[in-house]
């Protein structure tokens, strides 16, 4: 089959070429840190996937502990203090 064969969903009218699909892989690799120094030499795309998934579990565990952080900041100052005020605004 050719490479630029293309697919189809389900429902028959969303259709993306191999070519796209090897294109949105190699985007996804230049975004994800671990990969990224490998721009000269291509990764499957299974681990470019694989990869994506762990950097994502990784971002949700950063975002958990910064928002822990920010809870027990936020209990140990006065709440009508500027410091307070200060980081109200900015997480509203």
């Amino acid at each position: 089959m050719s490479s630029r064969r293309s697919r189809q969903s389900s429902s028959g009218t969303s259709r993306i070429s191999d070519d796209q699909i090897i294109e949105l892989v190699s985007k996804l690799q230049q975004l994800l840190p671990e990969l990224r120094s490998r721009r000269s030499s291509k990764a499957s795309a299974s681990k470019v996937l694989q990869e994506t998934c762990n950097y994502i579990r990784s971002l949700h565990r950063e975002v958990d502990d910064l928002s822990e952080r920010l809870s027990q900041l936020l209990s140990t100052i006065d709440a009508d203090s500027p410091e307070a005020a200060i980081i109200r605004s900015l997480i509203t």
